[in-house]
């Protein structure tokens, strides 16, 4: 097939069938496209058109001009402005991608209290290696089977933690990937005086409110939902199986699933509205909050089954006593949930909610598939995509891994004081 395809004739069958244009210029000139509108508006643009270039700036057209087009299509910018729109954010992203940084004046300073800090946690591990290397001496066959472990551990974490932080202190993207240089904290800088990150409607306010909205009613729909469970219900076993297939599911199985229930003319979601309620369809993926609240949804869907299982099983771990004696006190069902459920699962609930915050705050599957990339407008971005949006469509890699190295640091600051100061990993009878 490779062989023949570019004949002459095999050219001439293809165009007479399928109404394609050849590979071959020869064919061209045969009258078929002159007497052919079909093929010869195509031609026409052949020759007067040019081949779009395949080089990286490319990518920063199109992602200027993406915002401003479904701007227009959804009402709120006129061609004129989205033109111009268009044209200077793409000269703005094509600026950044060749935007060269120059190393900080504090560089050798930092560089100084960098190499004095390895130093002071080598001293300060040195007795431990010691002792290592005294412990591997006496029982080797041990740390010959925790290797195979060890070395994945640096393989998948380690390494690729170390590797990013190097990155987010240099000038590393895809027009400097072989030229790239340490230049100290200005990515850092950067970041954190981004006024698309920032502010009442920055990425990272709507990556806070995307975390607490859903880890809420997670935790809410899951807790209500395993108390019925953990009740005297008939079939409660199907019921359980029922209610994890949400989780069971691959996650991109199920924002794909949702994307195409929200659809505006032809989704289940507006059919449903339509039939049932009487309400008039809405465009749940052509608006930013409608296409923010599709996230949430779609989210919530996802990470309920995860809580409902973690409370069942802190609820099976209750001893019956304690109810039958606030029920002996008098004590009504929603105090007895107040007062004996929830302060006995709270060493179960908070770590876990802990863990779920972590996830929906570093969930990209659902922002990504459901909104299309952060679609309509750039305007349901939370931080995790703007990050794969700067590292896979702008090429920024050490912005880029700046701005996950920050993140990291913002979750286990937030994650270590919320577990100090609710107690959850202390023993709820201490």
């Amino acid at each position: 097939m490779t062989i023949w395809l570019p004949r002459w004739p095999v050219q001439r069958r293809l165009v007479e069938r399928l109404r394609m244009l050849p590979v071959r210029r020869s064919v061209q000139d045969d009258p078929l496209f002159t007497t052919d509108s079909t093929l010869a508006a195509p031609r026409q643009q052949l020759e007067n058109g040019r081949l779009m270039p395949v080089v990286t700036e490319l990518r920063a057209v199109w992602d200027g001009m993406r915002p401003a087009y479904q701007a227009v299509l959804g009402g709120s910018l006129s061609p004129a402005d989205a033109a111009g729109r268009m044209q200077q954010d793409a000269e703005q992203f094509i600026a950044t991608m060749h935007r060269r940084i120059e190393p900080g004046p504090l560089l050798p300073v930092f560089g100084v209290i960098l190499g004095i800090g390895l130093l002071a946690a080598l001293v300060w591990q040195t007795p431990a290696f010691l002792r290592l290397l005294t412990d591997l001496r006496i029982n080797p066959t041990a740390y010959l089977f925790a290797m195979p472990a060890v070395l994945v551990i640096f393989a998948v974490i380690v390494f690729p933690f170390v590797w990013n932080l190097i990155l987010s202190l240099s000038d590393m993207s895809l027009v400097r990937f072989r030229d790239w240089r340490i230049v100290g904290l200005q990515n850092y800088a950067e970041v954190l005086t981004d006024p698309r990150l920032w502010g009442l409607s920055g990425v990272f306010l709507k990556t806070v409110i995307w975390t607490v909205v859903n880890v809420f009613f997670h935790v809410a729909i899951g807790v209500m939902l395993a108390v019925a469970l953990n009740g005297p219900v008939r079939g409660k076993a199907i019921y359980r199986l029922l209610l994890i297939v949400p989780w069971a599911v691959p996650a991109y199985i199920t924002a794909l699933t949702w994307r195409g229930m929200f659809d505006y003319e032809y989704g289940a979601v507006n059919l449903l509205l339509g039939r049932w309620a009487g309400l008039p369809a809405v465009n749940w993926l052509g608006e930013p909050l409608r296409a923010f609240e599709a996230c949430v949804i779609t989210n919530v869907w996802l990470g309920f089954p995860f809580m409902m299982v973690i409370a069942l099983g802190g609820l099976q771990g209750i001893p019956q006593e304690l109810y039958e004696a606030a029920r002996l006190d008098r004590a009504s069902r929603w105090q007895q949930f107040w007062h004996v459920t929830l302060p006995l699962l709270k060493p179960v609930l908070l770590p876990a909610a802990t863990l779920g915050a972590i996830w929906t705050f570093n969930n990209l599957n659902v922002i990504w598939l459901v909104s299309n990339g952060g679609e309509p407008q750039d305007s349901t971005h939370i931080l995790v995509s703007y990050v794969y949006k700067s590292v896979f469509n702008l090429y920024r890699y050490g912005y880029g891994a700046a701005l996950s190295m920050v993140m990291f640091l913002f979750l286990l600051g937030i994650s270590t004081l919320l577990l100090r100061r609710t107690r959850a990993t202390e023993n709820v009878y201490g």
